[in-house]
């Protein structure tokens, strides 16, 4: 393999091998490779004092009651209830101060944590329990009800109602784990870096949902990366939490990641705009993660928003699931003076990473997802012919570095149409890198408008629209069409208050692009749907397309 140092220092890449490699420094990581990732986060030191607060009760966990805690559920699920390396658990609730404490004690003794939506149906987590075979499930008691059929032994998170079914297992509360004394006895089996600690089901924006088997090794290079990021080691920062922990992005950095730098999460068990600003008012937060409707929305309110809360604390904003436009990034600026905005780019298959932008100057390089996360290496690959491509060149991302998943679990087909037998990660995102190195998303290779042979990229029409001063929100997906095969059909959610015509529309965008990229067809919505991570459901928008034909 090449190493990046006959790369070009200003891009990244390297011609012997059309790879383009980070310019950022890489990250350290432990050459034991008998190590899980809740000893490795354990063990960093640091001069923090609260790991977590729960922003409804403002009941605080100090790193001391944090660690007391992970050794006695570890303890409990391992001479209570038999849970040995490899078994699977099922964590299903919202965000609470319990979710972390029963991920790292979970992966300490190498069984594997998988997660769920609590927003999906009794039958889709029926289906994920079907293929991920838990041992033991947790949950809160609202939620019982979605595992009435499943036959699991079940762990209660919180005081509640355990009636509420008499078929369930309910074997024990947390609670009464976390009180248990850990034995100084107690036979640890061997964790390797290489064994599987999470199993997350990717959002199956391209087909049905996957498992994604992410060992100890790509957890431990997350933590690595999020902490060198933020420059954590420097002081203590307070992080607002309000990405849901079930999803990669929450799970890697609130619930694992950040307390390896004794930095304070704040939990919101779910996202409400006035809690979150009150959250930050109440708590002095300096960080605030958050996805791009959130953004939007604080930018549109701004002016309410600054009379009845005090931000000052705030340092920066971080984005992810999507890239925010010049218009965003410009509004919060102008709106927020002092606050950063830092983005990121990954997928789960990446453990949350591949791109981010680290400082305001990267930043506002508008539409980039950011260069390249430290020890990450890319490829922009011609989908049509196979070939890698040099600088400024549009093609499908391929990724490779210590944060690429094992694989999809029980999915050898799945796995071998995304990662090749080098370890490179097919993304399906079709992407430029320019000159200096930055990532381009232009849109996912699978959502791409065929127009009369043409490939049209929805989220490029989506970003002119944004434009207009009448529209909100908007989304483009491919309409069925006898001649030209597929068309452009935008739903747009109006603003408040105007009377905006799909004609109107159509001729915004006709003045702006090729013929073949003109929108042909408009609905008005009241929202545009989106998964947790603030992508566009773009098959729940076709289904109902279609449905009207």
């Amino acid at each position: 393999m090449a190493d990046s140092s006959n790369s070009d220092p200003r891009s990244g890449f390297c011609t012997s091998n059309s790879t383009f490699y980070s310019k950022r420094k890489p990250i350290p990581l432990p050459a034991n490779q008998s190590l899980d990732v809740t000893t490795f986060i354990s063990s960093r030191s640091h001069h923090g004092d609260v790991a977590f607060i729960d922003a409804a009760t403002g009941r605080r966990l100090s790193f001391a009651d944090l660690w007391r805690a992970v050794n006695a559920v570890s303890a409990s699920l391992s001479s209570d209830f038999g849970i040995r390396k490899g078994h699977v658990i099922l964590l299903l609730t919202p965000n609470s101060i319990y979710f972390p404490i029963v991920c790292l004690a979970v992966m300490s003794l190498g069984a594997v944590i998988t997660t769920t939506n609590p927003l999906n149906t009794a039958r889709e987590i029926a289906k994920q329990i079907s293929d991920s075979k838990p041992s033991l499930a947790f949950t809160v008691p609202q939620l019982l009800p979605k595992l009435a059929d499943s036959n699991l032994p079940i762990v209660l998170l919180g005081a509640g109602n355990q009636s509420s079914g008499s078929k369930l297992r309910i074997i024990a509360t947390i609670e009464e784990m976390m009180r248990k004394e850990p034995s100084q006895t107690r036979v640890r089996e061997r964790v390797d870096q290489d064994d599987t600690a999470t199993l997350l089901y990717s959002s199956g924006t391209t087909g049905a949902s996957k498992g994604v088997v992410s060992s100890h090794r790509n957890l431990i290079a997350m933590v690595q990366t999020v902490v060198n990021r933020f420059r954590l080691e420097e002081g203590e920062e307070i992080f607002i939490c309000t990405v849901p922990m079930f999803h990669i992005y929450g799970l890697v950095a609130f619930a694992t990641g950040l307390i390896a730098s004794g930095s304070t999460v704040v939990i919101l068990s779910k996202f409400e705009m006035e809690e979150m600003l009150m959250a930050i008012q109440k708590f002095s937060a300096t960080y605030l993660p958050l996805v791009p409707p959130i953004l939007v929305a604080l930018v549109n309110h701004a002016d309410s928003v600054k009379r009845k809360y005090d931000l000052s604390s705030l340092r920066a904003v971080l984005s992810g699931g999507a890239p925010l436009s010049k218009e965003v990034i410009e509004g919060f600026a102008e709106k927020y003076p002092g606050v950063g905005v830092l983005q990121g780019y990954g997928l789960t298959e990446s453990t949350g990473i591949g791109a981010s932008t680290d400082s305001e100057e990267e930043s506002r390089k508008y539409g980039t997802a950011g260069l390249l996360s430290p020890s990450m290496e890319a490829k922009i690959v011609d989908p049509e012919t196979g070939k890698a491509l040099p600088v400024n060149r549009t093609g499908e991302l391929w990724l490779r570095g210590p944060s690429i998943m094992k694989g999809y679990f029980s999915n050898e087909e799945a796995t071998a149409s995304t990662l090749d037998s080098q370890g490179w990660l097919r993304t399906g995102d079709l992407c430029y890198i320019d000159e200096d190195g930055f990532i381009f998303v232009v849109d996912r290779l699978k959502e791409l408008i065929k127009y009369k042979g043409y490939q049209v990229p929805p989220a490029e029409l989506e970003a002119l629209l944004l434009t207009h001063p009448e529209i909100d929100d908007a989304a483009v997906i491919p309409f069925p069409d006898k001649d030209a095969g597929q068309i452009p059909m935008a739903y747009v959610v109006r603003k408040k208050g105007s009377t905006v015509t799909e004609t109107q529309v159509m001729d915004f965008i006709t003045q702006q692009v090729a013929p073949y990229k003109r929108i042909r067809r408009v609905a008005f919505v009241a929202s545009v749907p989106k998964n947790p991570s603030g992508k566009i459901l773009r098959k729940d928008l076709i289904k109902l397309a279609v449905s009207k034909i």
